[in-house]
């Protein structure tokens, strides 16, 4: 005997009576009455030529034939069960990206503008890892980076993003900044430093101070830890430009006297030259190369 498409309701019927063993509760589960489903299953048993249940004053109960359907039609169930989730998931993975980037930058530059992101691409999820590390764009890895360097990166196509600038910043509240006058005066306070390749003394020998004693009382490994320890007052710090304009804003740090210096490095989207960005990515790499020139 082959299966015929129109048996389908009366297995589907059936399925749900077996596993409540009860007509009324795979009623309520199918959104039928229970004498729909009683004629669904009476139909299944004429087609098959076997009773699948014994009807009791109590209720029902599988015969040994409805056993072995039951079982099979259970099986059938989660099969196709999970062929849909796998299908709806593999939708799912087509409208999420995965990004690497710094945490400074996540923090204090990519996320205050991602709710514009959201706005206008509602259905794309966004998977955002801050290792310091670089990340390896493996099979299963991140689709696309934002990284800071000269813009060269064996196997990665790499985008122009943005240039930045440094220049020291403080505390209003820093003991000291009253008596700092000029960019000399700096190296007299407590200062914070991090793991830049640009640090006090190229600032100092670019501002053309020399022999300043320089004082690094604090040393970060992560930017916005550096530029949160000048926020409650332990010193002065050497600020990029691109994530020191959320404290600027709202006069948790204030500029220092001398001049911003170009940073050696800037800002690059990058992906791996040998894949093809799915759309997704594609939509949220466009989005991101026009944020620089977006008001905050």
């Amino acid at each position: 005997m082959t299966l015929r498409t129109d048996w389908l309701p009366a297995l589907a019927a059936f399925e749900a009576a077996a596993r409540h063993q009860n007509f009324a509760h795979a009623a309520e589960e199918l959104h039928l009455t229970a004498s729909a489903v009683s004629h669904h299953v009476r139909k299944l048993e004429a087609q098959l030529g076997v009773a699948l249940f014994q009807r009791h004053a109590r209720g029902v109960s599988l015969t040994i034939e409805g056993r072995r359907l039951a079982d099979a039609a259970s099986n059938a169930m989660a099969d196709i069960d999970g062929v849909l989730l796998g299908l709806h998931g593999a939708r799912e993975e087509q409208d999420r990206v995965r990004i690497t980037t710094l945490h400074s930058l996540a923090y204090l530059w990519l996320v205050p503008r991602l709710p514009r992101f959201t706005a206008a691409h509602p259905g794309i999820r966004l998977d955002i890892d801050t290792e310091s590390t670089l990340t390896r764009f493996d099979e299963g890895g991140p689709d696309l980076g934002i990284r800071y360097g000269l813009g060269h990166w064996p196997g990665l196509t790499a985008l122009p993003l943005m240039d930045d600038a440094l220049f020291p910043v403080a505390s209003p509240s820093l003991a000291g900044l009253e008596e700092v006058h000029e960019a000399a005066d700096i190296a007299k306070l407590p200062l914070i430093s991090d793991h830049s390749y640009q640090g006090w003394q190229d600032w100092f020998r670019a501002t053309g101070v020399r022999g300043a004693r320089i004082n690094e009382r604090f040393s970060f490994s992560d930017t916005t830890d550096a530029l949160m320890a000048s926020v409650h007052g332990l010193g002065a710090v050497l600020a990029r430009q691109q994530i020191a304009t959320p404290y600027l804003a709202n006069g948790s740090l204030v500029r220092l006297p001398g001049p911003s210096t170009p940073a050696r490095f800037s800002y690059h989207v990058v992906y791996p030259a040998h894949r093809r960005l799915r759309p997704a990515a594609r939509t949220f790499i466009d989005w991101v190369l026009e944020q620089p020139g977006q008001p905050d």
